[in-house]
């Protein structure tokens, strides 16, 4: 009997698909549930398994678009399983090495036979006065790779650019101080990664809380326009972007606003993990009201991100930098991080911006504030 193998739900608005990746060939043995196809979605990589198991037969072919629903290919289930192959015996080893065969010695050349005089070289042709005596080079087009956009980063494409077509981008900047960031990480790190079974106290969780603080004195930056309505939110989802090979995702942490910071760190890391993997289910991507993304991981100094539609607001976190600022009159060597906030001007006046970045600033600056919720 042949089972047919289909394309599976792929979860809320997404109703085709790309075949990424076949991780079986047409006639190979595969077992049920095991993982045989990878599509791509415009936001996930969707894993397809085998519905029992046979022989695989009459595989989509790579880069095709398919549709909920639609044949990838069958599973004959009346293929018998391969046999495995039994251990080839050891041979032994000989008791002794056979003995070399003795080169032949050379035999001497009669002494009244005399070897032929080598020929003399012709000489080249000249060549023509024309004639160019150097390599020609190759085009350009022969060093040129052409390479299909995959579906996710055509995604990425049409956000960005919709994203600049119809919101009114804003950017405004300022600089943390941190100091007290740094010193209470280092002092409970080891303790709380101890009481937390293996969280580690990073830096975007101090920033994730600071703003979750700051969206409920600014909710205009957690809102958004839908039609002529202002929509505002009396949650947090917050975005977290993560850029993996295929491109940039912003997995999203549902009710941000309810969770500790051990919580948070454990959430981030899972998410990063499976980012890069390809492991994130589409409800983890979807419905974000804020982002985070740090540019900093990979040395950036300064940025301006650019919104993750159709959200109102997104921070940009930057390099920690050891520079001299002057603190009571004395100039003093400080680690500072420049810090951006994105905006869409349509909804957010630059007065809550600036004071939204402020308070970021003042929260983690004196991470106390968080714990007492000040």
């Amino acid at each position: 009997m042949t089972v047919e193998i289909r394309v599976p739900a792929l979860g809320e608005s997404l109703t085709t698909a790309t075949v990424a990746r076949w991780l079986k060939k047409s006639g190979d043995y595969v077992q049920h549930d095991e993982t045989i196809v990878e599509l791509e979605t415009d936001k996930v990589s969707v894993e397809v398994t085998a519905p029992s198991a046979g022989r695989l037969e009459d595989c989509v072919a790579v880069g095709t678009e398919v549709e909920i629903g639609g044949l990838l290919g069958a599973v004959d289930e009346t293929a018998e399983a391969p046999a495995v192959p039994e251990s080839a015996p050891v041979a032994e080893a000989p008791a002794e090495p056979a003995a070399a065969p003795s080169a032949p010695e050379p035999v001497a050349a009669p002494a009244h036979v005399t070897p032929p005089a080598p020929e003399k070289p012709k000489p080249a042709a000249v060549a023509p006065a024309l004639q160019s005596s150097s390599p020609k080079l190759s085009s350009h087009e022969a060093r040129e790779r052409r390479v299909p956009m995959s579906r996710l980063r055509q995604t990425i494409a049409r956000n960005l650019k919709a994203a600049q077509n119809t919101a009114a981008i804003l950017t405004t900047f300022n600089e943390i101080d941190m100091s007290a960031a740094k010193a209470l990480r280092a002092e409970y790190k080891e303790e709380f990664e101890k009481k937390h079974d293996g969280a580690r106290l990073g830096f975007m969780s101090f920033f994730a809380r600071a703003v979750v603080g700051a969206l409920k004195d600014y909710p205009a930056i957690n809102a958004q326009i839908e039609g002529d309505e202002i929509v505002y939110r009396d949650f947090v989802n917050l975005g977290i972007a993560v850029g993996t090979e295929r491109g940039l995702v912003v997995p999203v942490l549902h009710d941000a606003d309810q969770m500790s910071f051990a919580e948070l760190e454990r959430r981030i890391a899972d998410y990063g993990k499976r980012a890069r993997t390809g492991g994130l289910k589409l409800e983890e991507l979807s419905h974000g009201t804020f982002s985070i993304t740090n540019g900093g991981i990979f040395g950036s100094l300064l940025s301006t991100p650019i919104l993750n539609t159709p959200q109102s607001g997104i921070l940009g976190m930057h390099a920690i930098q050891d520079r001299p600022v002057v603190r009571d009159g004395q100039i003093v060597i400080r680690p500072m991080m420049y810090v951006a906030l994105s905006y869409d001007h349509r909804i957010v006046d630059g007065r809550e911006a600036v004071s939204f970045l402020v308070r970021i600033k003042q929260l983690v600056e004196d991470p106390r504030r968080l714990l007492l919720d000040l």
